[in-house]
């Protein structure tokens, strides 16, 4: 058998062990294993494959980014051409794809992304590719699984950025608002909100009123706290409002969203005319090595993959559903997306022991 592996869409903590469970669970069954560069880009001359052995992966489990590098550009059914003008468009190279993997003799694709990487896995899947899933998102949106490698490292680091932010925000009897990502799922701004002791948390599912967000900071300085952190994921909307986009989109990739943290800031202080701030955590979520329990659960999904392989589990995905490691059709995946249940438990706390949802 000889398999490849790609890692698309952004990077996550955790891709590296992901990569190295399935090459060594893969030699050790005397299977051969390839890398794809950069998505499915080396499948289509823009970057190389190459081989990956027990050498290539020894000693990366432990590290944060990917061998194989991550893109978000690179999809083969509307992949981006550059014009002479300057501009693009999409082209669809999905046959120049199969062609060449047929060429390398790929008998079967394990891709690791979120879900822009798994509908390219199903479309791929419907043109005759033998392919496995493995999801990976830090935004932990993907349906099918309990949760993703790289959520609970992303959680952690804006977890100490929440802890850092309290001092100085007290020190300064300041307002400070932290952008986590979460384009359409608000699991980092809830986790860490509620871990980090957050006074506001604003998700993508549960539009907010700026008023209600600014009467929960007045309330805490007329009661002598004169400081407030409010954590707010990057999708998050007013009601009645739109979802802020960032630059330019390339044919596709999905719409840029973020800024709101600034935005929300700004309202904050003409409102109440405190001294606010705002952060945007960014990209120090995706970095760095990753926790103990996501290089457990990336471990687990790149043996649990390649074990989808030999069983010819086609068009499927490997998924925590605790306490086991099991397999869905991406078909089922991709029917609903995975989105911060409103009446889950955790919010129910949160609001009980006094955060504000801005509703």
């Amino acid at each position: 058998m000889r398999i490849a592996i790609s890692t698309g869409g952004g990077d996550a903590p955790g891709l590296n062990a992901v990569i190295r469970a399935a090459v060594l669970t893969a030699v050790n069954r005397g299977w051969e294993v390839i890398g794809v560069k950069r998505g499915f880009a080396g499948l289509l001359g823009e970057d190389e494959v190459i081989p990956l052995t027990r050498e290539s992966v020894r000693g990366i489990g432990h590290l944060g980014g990917t061998i194989l590098r991550a893109s978000n550009r690179g999809n083969p059914f509307c992949y981006p051409r550059k014009q002479p003008d300057g501009s693009y468009v999409a082209v669809d190279r999905s046959d120049e794809l199969m062609e060449n993997a047929q060429r390398l003799g790929i008998e079967a694709v394990i891709t690791i992304g979120g879900d822009g990487s798994l509908e390219i896995a199903r479309q791929l899947c419907h043109k005759g590719m033998r392919v496995i899933g493995v999801p990976k998102t830090i935004d932990n949106d993907v349906s099918g699984t309990v949760t993703t490698f790289g959520f609970d490292t992303a959680v952690n680091t804006a977890i100490e950025a929440i802890d850092k932010l309290h001092t100085t925000a007290e020190s300064h009897d300041r307002v400070i608002v932290m952008e986590v990502m979460g384009r359409d799922a608000g699991f980092i701004a809830l986790h860490s909100g509620v871990a980090g002791t957050a006074d506001v948390i604003l998700l993508p599912e549960i539009p907010y009123d700026i008023g209600k967000v600014c009467e929960k900071i007045l309330a805490r300085d007329a009661a002598g706290r004169h400081f407030s952190i409010v954590v707010v994921a990057e999708g998050a909307y007013p009601k009645g409002g739109e979802v802020h986009l960032i630059g330019e989109s390339l044919p596709g990739q999905a719409k840029r969203v973020g800024g709101v943290a600034e935005l929300i800031a700004r309202e904050i202080q003409a409102v109440t005319g405190k001294e606010t701030r705002s952060l945007v955590l960014g990209h120090l979520q995706r970095g760095g090595m990753p926790t103990g329990y996501d290089r457990l659960l990336a471990t687990r999904f790149g043996g649990a993959a390649v074990r989808a392989v030999a069983d010819e589990k086609w068009g499927h995905m490997v998924a925590l559903q605790t306490p086991h490691i099991v397999t869905v059709p991406i078909d089922d995946v991709l029917k609903e997306k995975k989105r911060v249940d409103v009446a889950h438990d955790l919010v129910q706390t949160a609001r009980e022991i006094g955060i504000s949802f801005g509703d």
